[in-house]
């Protein structure tokens, strides 16, 4: 079995390699957009109050489904409703 010898110029190539690698891999999941929000994140997202974020969902202008307690709003129906605006 033959040994291989690492040097320190490897190390360090190896060491940049990964940062790069570690570095993509942040970038492409801050750019993705999450599919499902809360509603804390929905009001966040339009600058609104629960109650008018509430009076959208009772008038069935912005579509929601019910998880467990908890209202998750799909992105793409917000992105639908603020174009027809």
């Amino acid at each position: 079995m033959a040994l291989e010898v690492l040097t320190k110029d490897d190390l360090q190539k190896f060491k940049i390699e990964l940062l790069e690698d570690i570095s993509n891999l942040f970038q492409i999941r801050t750019t993705e957009q999450k599919l499902w929000l809360r509603t804390s994140e929905v009001r966040k997202m339009l600058n609104m109050s629960a109650g008018t974020l509430k009076n959208l969902r009772i008038k069935g202008q912005l579509k929601c489904s019910k998880i467990g307690g908890i209202i998750y709003y799909d992105y793409r129906d917000i992105e639908k409703m603020m174009n027809q605006k």
